[in-house]
């Protein structure tokens, strides 16, 4: 099972460039494989004030390709709704081709109302977004392939689709998210990863059953399942005496990687103390 350190909470005690910094070396040095950042403009309030501190996302992952040389970078999710798919897929294959090779690509339907109003980012019903989340889709894979030609969608209009220079290697897209009638259909259909959240309180369980689903999903599409990298966002507990224990029935359930949701603002003390978990973690 490969190990993600996710980032949320950026009011660090001192600047926050160096402190990034400084995580992504322990990171690396931990033997991580994957350092994702959330996408939002707002702290989420059940986090923290909107105040707080709230970086970028795509310009904090270009921050972090030029500290680190290993680990896979991606936001965890892109807002569908935060960047048109055009640019979207540029700023990817431009992180892909400055990291070298180290991008994926998360999307989700976005849901932060609050930080669309605030910042005049129009927030279309739900059902719309899932229209524009599969239509990304589909023109950031046109984007980066050899057709250059027009992409003409029901939202998104594209008289050109040229990305140069393309992605060091094929981007690997991830779709993250539970619903079970949208979402894990829209991984069935086109993502190469699905990321879905568990909890201690959850338990195993609820895992399985949204694996189940997607399971049917792919039968019912011709999508072979076993295709489909399942990953999860771990918000439980990281202790390193039970960490590996914890998440041996999810490595069981066909999980191969696994997003620590750190929420403390000092973060390092949690990388150094999984770091010697990392390599059983890699066995599971």
């Amino acid at each position: 099972m490969r190990l993600g350190l996710h980032l949320v909470n950026f009011d660090f005690e001192g600047p926050v460039g160096p402190a990034l910094a400084e995580i992504g070396a322990a990171v690396e040095e931990a033997g991580f494989d994957n350092l994702s950042v959330m996408d939002h403009y707002l702290q989420l309030e059940f986090m923290g004030p909107p105040s707080s501190s709230m970086l970028e996302g795509y310009t904090t992952l270009g921050f972090l390709a030029a500290h680190t040389s290993t680990v896979d970078l991606q936001l965890l999710v892109t807002g569908v709704t935060y960047r048109h798919p055009g640019v979207l897929g540029k700023i990817v294959a431009t992180l892909d081709a400055l990291s070298g090779g180290r991008a994926v690509l998360g999307l989700g339907a976005a849901w932060y109302e609050r930080e669309h109003r605030a910042l005049g980012i129009p927030y279309p019903p739900l059902s719309e977004r899932f229209e524009r989340l599969e239509e990304t889709v589909q023109v950031v894979r046109q984007l980066w392939s050899d057709d250059d030609g027009p992409y003409d969608g029901r939202h998104y209009q594209l008289a050109e689709t040229i990305c140069s220079p393309k992605p060091v290697r094929p981007v690997p897209i991830m779709i993250g998210g539970s619903g079970e009638q949208k979402t894990l259909r829209l991984v069935a259909r086109y993502a190469d990863a699905c990321n879905l959240f568990a909890s201690a309180e959850s338990g195993p369980e609820a895992i399985a059953a949204k694996l189940e689903v997607l399971r049917r999903h792919c039968a019912d599409l011709g999508r072979d399942y076993d295709a489909v990298a399942k990953t999860i966002l771990w918000t439980g507990d990281c202790e390193p005496a039970g960490f590996v224990e914890a998440m041996k029935p999810y490595a069981d359930l066909g999980v191969s990687e696994v997003h620590v949701m750190h929420l403390g603002a000092e973060p390092l003390a949690l990388v150094r103390a999984l770091a010697p978990q990392v390599g059983e973690l890699r066995s599971l």
